[in-house]
């Protein structure tokens, strides 16, 4: 086979976060639906997996084609260099659950990823400083730097305890949410449509307001104030907005980038259970059941999907190394024409 000359995309490290939001809701779910505290540490292991293997996936693909694509000019990359902020904010999540076994090894990787998100935050947000950003450019993945990886570092620092940073980290999160959100509103409405895989990113929308949402309750120890009423609010607009895009969505080829999908939906389950426990509904297990059924559906689908996807990806290569390998038994010697295309 020849040798890579390109980098994985970044958007495959949604495929981690979708599945840590997904666990997440999952755990939010158990108690109230009267669940086995092991049966969301399944869906943990699982998003555990999955962002350690890609890790190691980029990094490998990164020792090899480094020659030819630099890891700085893919973090620099107007499209792909925002997603690489996935990274810190699932191990924020991977964190919260590890701290329920292992508190300090938790309370350390909690840590260490919010200063990692940090620090990518402040380095990208220089590089776009230097004014060779065009608005075109622009996409739902530009909330994730400073806004979903500082408001999922709220929830996080406050769960394993360093509640001295948790405000810290939400007063970011929000400023950097107005300014993005309605730079992102301004790109949407005034410059040409998306291209089809970046589409789904407008899911992102959805998920500032949810993980505020559960912020909120969590900082105020489930007082019911004006901001969680008013951030609520906004969620619900927000929400009726991608339902009328669903015709969008629908028309669009699969791709990996749906599981950028996964991560909105699974934050506004999770904030819908929060406010179903707030409240304190009798019946709460209804709704909760209800919209963990949805969100079960959802990565089913995109998961089932994304696997034939890669079986109909990895199939042609496997074919040629075995095509390779006749040629070999056939012709031993010098390497043939045939196995060097492969």
């Amino acid at each position: 086979m020849p040798r890579p000359t390109t980098r994985i995309p970044l958007n495959t490290l949604a495929v981690p976060f979708g599945l840590a939001g997904f666990a997440e809701t999952w755990s939010y779910a158990a108690p109230v639906l009267d669940l086995p505290a092991v049966l969301p540490q399944v869906f943990w292991g699982i998003a555990a997996v999955a962002w350690t293997w890609l890790l190691a996936a980029h990094a490998v693909r990164g020792v090899r084609v480094r020659a030819h694509d630099r890891l700085v000019d893919q973090l620099r990359h107007p499209a792909q260099g925002p997603l690489a902020a996935l990274v810190p904010a699932t191990a924020m999540l991977l964190g919260v659950d590890l701290a329920h076994g292992w508190p300090d090894g938790g309370r350390v990787l909690v840590l260490v990823a919010v200063a990692v998100a940090a620090g990518f935050a402040a380095w990208l947000l220089a590089t776009w400083f230097e004014g060779r950003l065009a608005l075109e450019s622009v996409h739902g993945g530009y909330l994730l730097p400073t806004v979903a990886a500082a408001l999922v570092g709220s929830v996080a620092t406050h769960e394993v305890g360093l509640t001295w940073l948790s405000w810290a980290c939400f007063g970011v999160g929000v400023f950097f949410w107005v300014v993005m959100t309605g730079l992102l509103l301004i790109r949407l409405s005034f410059r040409p449509a998306l291209p089809a895989p970046l589409v789904p990113t407008m899911a992102i929308l959805v998920a500032p307001p949810s993980v505020a949402t559960v912020a909120v309750f969590a900082l105020t120890d489930d007082v019911l104030t004006v901001p969680v009423q008013a951030i609520t609010g906004l969620g619900v607009l927000l929400v009726a907005v991608q339902v009328a895009l669903l015709p969008r969505y629908a028309r669009l080829p699969f791709s990996l980038g749906f599981w950028s999908f996964v991560f909105p939906a699974a934050a506004v389950a999770t904030a819908a259970i929060e406010w179903l426990r707030v409240l304190d509904v009798r019946w709460a297990w209804i709704p909760t059941a209800g919209v963990l059924a949805l969100l079960s559906v959802l990565v089913a689908v995109v998961g089932s999907r994304s696997i034939a996807l890669a079986v109909r990806h990895l199939l042609p290569q496997a074919e040629g190394v075995l095509q390779a390998a006749d040629d070999e038994d056939a012709e031993p010697g010098p390497v043939t024409g045939a196995t060097r295309t492969v």
